[in-house]
């Protein structure tokens, strides 16, 4: 028979029952929305699920869920809760998407269903999804330009969709008429509003088979049981204070130079204290996180070390986020925030690194940064419904491993619960061709250990009229780095060429709002992760494998590993490795490696303008940050890249 545990409430096989029950019970809401979602962007998992406890406090993530969303569902039910406490009923939904609230950004919509048992709400079912509009002044409503809310598209405070069942449709309308796609909007609300109903199902299912005081109980102790089995993780590691920085590119209203996202974090005992002073304060562009989206970073970036636990608000109990208001890193009403992902993304790397020196078993370098390309006009294909929305996204690469090689090709830790979307669909919802979509060759950092690789895919526009193109990622100047002697991936952006015209523009990283005519032609990398350990001690036969199988070219494995090959029969992809060459070209690499990065980067930057150099080995050798389209030197980008350089590459150097 099964005996109560001490601090729990519940006995040991009731808890276990329960805890899965509740985790299933969002895999559900999640696969109601998969069968019912009117979005292409909803359809390849850009949403999330949660069930909250009558406090609001999490209860169970979904197996899933995107990393961005899960440490924010508490903070917007809680607001919910705290908008409508006294005036609630069976049947209401309601729905908000407020990033000052706790939310992420404002296309990132919930909605909340209380559950209700003998007359009282026992808990609330959230589901949250990405519209791919909510109005704004560009397709897609990520604009680079904005500076405020009022160009990023509508706010929902809290506000009931639903009225004890009953659809409030003139409040629906009154929100789907603010976008792009209003018919798809109201598709999508009513299928996260189902998914909430699967999860009010679920939930009173379990009241009828174990009780309303068992279930309740149950939502207690699965938050207590993470709670403490986080703490008893992180008393047994050592105490310490570790500090770290990370950068987004630039502020567009600003000069030239990158934005530092700096990260202190302080160990004692069961719980850590993660400090963002120092942070930069807000620039003038989307590029700011509220509080909610840096809190999730921090919670996203922890989970990857305890990869075992569930996650509940039990997770986040032993965890202190300080923030400084009016920073990067906390930006309050109304300053923009749609572009939260980019220091979001910073904070989970920098957390990596970090963790990476406490727990060396699981260390890795840096991830690709996620990009978000969103085109829209009129699709002459479609005269009954003549607004398209192409909203894409590609994966990457993830950093190199203590022992391992990145993952290949996979999404970002942003959202690793996001798909690769399918090309065919795309090209069925919009007049967009996609004609080129492969592996990335020499996109890894290199290393002992390389990181992962990313891909390039090229598109051009077909029957379609009045169109713009938006592109939001980073960087392209604070390149994917590597650690303990691994080096960086390669810069991003997007490059175009004109219909009728040979000449590539590089458009770089970060704009929106560009005018794209029929039979223009664009194309993007992503980065792949960077390495870790130092490129010349890599097996010279793993760096023929990559070669082999197109990972790394046979230029950049001499230039960036030292590995000097034979072709033996090109197309059957078999090399040799030259071991005296190697041995001679590793030699003269590592007594040259110091030198190069004290070069003038002027000097540095007038060889890539002659094309003896290329942007692989400015960033990877030289750690020379240029204007990619100019070709003119970013003193202040370069000095910060140099500094972060040394510290994560050259300081694991053997002399």
């Amino acid at each position: 028979m099964a005996t109560q545990r001490e601090g729990f409430a519940l006995d040991p096989v009731t808890f276990e029952v329960l805890k899965n029950a509740f985790i299933t019970t969002v895999d559900q809401m999640a696969e109601q929305i998969l069968r019912t979602c009117y979005s292409f962007v909803i359809y390849n998992r850009d949403f999330s699920s949660a069930l909250n406890d009558v406090n609001g406090d999490s209860i169970a993530q979904g197996n899933y869920d995107i990393a961005v969303h899960v440490g924010t569902l508490h903070y917007t039910c809680k607001d919910v809760i705290r908008y409508f406490r006294d005036d609630m009923q069976p049947g209401d939904v309601f729905a908000i998407n407020d990033p000052y609230a706790g939310g992420t950004h404002f296309p990132d919509v919930r909605l909340i269903r209380p559950v209700f048992v003998d007359g009282k709400p026992i808990a609330y079912a959230q589901s949250n999804g990405h519209w791919s509009d909510v109005g704004g002044s560009v397709p897609g409503s990520f604009d680079v330009a904005a500076r405020d809310m009022f160009r990023e598209g509508i706010r929902i405070t809290p506000v009931r969709l639903w009225d004890k069942g009953v659809f409030r449709r003139d409040v629906a309308d009154m929100i789907a008429a603010n976008t792009r796609d209003p018919a798809s909007i109201i598709g999508d609300m009513l299928s996260q509003a189902e998914a909430t109903r699967v999860a009010e199902r679920e939930l009173l299912r379990l009241v009828d088979k174990y009780g309303k005081d068992t279930v309740v109980a149950g939502f207690a102790d699965v938050q207590d049981y993470v709670e403490r089995a986080m703490r008893q993780r992180l008393a047994a590691l050592p105490d310490g204070v570790w500090e770290t920085q990370d950068f987004i590119d630039r502020d567009p209203s600003g000069g030239e130079g990158m934005i530092p996202v700096k990260v202190k974090m302080t160990k004692t005992g069961d719980r850590v204290i993660y400090d963002f002073t120092g942070s930069h304060p807000c620039i003038g562009s989307l590029y700011n996180s509220a509080f909610g989206s840096t809190f999730s970073a921090v919670a996203a970036g922890m989970k990857t070390f305890f990869p075992d636990l569930p996650l509940n608000s039990g997770f986040y109990r032993p965890i202190e986020v300080i923030a400084p208001e009016d920073t990067v890193v906390n930006a309050r009403w109304p300053v923009a925030v749609t572009g939260f992902l980019m220091p979001f993304e910073k904070i989970m790397n920098s957390i990596y690194e970090i963790w990476s020196g406490i727990m060396p078993q699981r260390a890795i370098a840096c991830a690709f940064n996620l990009e978000y390309l969103l085109t829209g006009g009129r699709d002459l294909r479609a005269p009954a419904k003549p607004i398209f929305m192409f909203y894409d996204w590609l994966p990457g690469g993830w950093g190199g491993r203590n022992g391992r090689d990145g993952c290949n090709v996979t999404t970002a830790c942003f959202g690793t619960g996001l798909q690769s979307q399918p090309v065919e669909g795309q090209e069925r919802g919009s007049p967009i061709l996609t004609m080129e979509y492969q592996v990335l060759t020499d996109s890894p950092g290199p290393g002992k250990w390389r990181g992962g690789a990313g891909v390039r895919k090229s598109s051009i526009l077909r029957e379609a009229d009045q169109t713009v193109i938006s592109y939001i990622c980073d960087r392209e100047r604070a390149v994917v780095w590597g650690i303990q002697g691994g080096l960086p991936s390669m810069p991003h952006g997007l490059s175009i060429a004109r219909a009728g015209s040979n000449k590539v523009d590089w458009l770089g990283s970060a704009f929106s709002d560009v005018p794209l005519n029929s039979g223009d032609w664009f194309s993007r990398p992503t980065a792949g992760g960077g390495g870790f350990g130092d490129p010349l001690e890599r097996d010279p036969a793993l760096v023929r494998e990559d070669v082999a199988d197109d990972y790394v070219s046979l230029e950049r494995a001499r230039k960036d590993y030292g590995v000097v090959l034979r072709v033996i029969d090109k197309d059957l992809a078999e090399y040799a490795v030259d071991e005296v060459a190697t041995q001679a070209e590793r030699a003269r690499i590592r007594a040259a490696r110091r030198g190069w990065l004290a070069e003038d980067p002027e000097a540095v930057a007038r060889r890539f303008r002659a094309g003896e150099l290329d942007a692989l080995d400015l960033v990877r050798h030289y750690a020379v940050i240029l204007d990619w389209d100019t070709g003119a030197v970013l003193p202040n980008s370069t000095a910060q890249f140099r500094e972060m350089y040394q510290k994560r590459a050259a300081a694991y150097w053997p002399e």
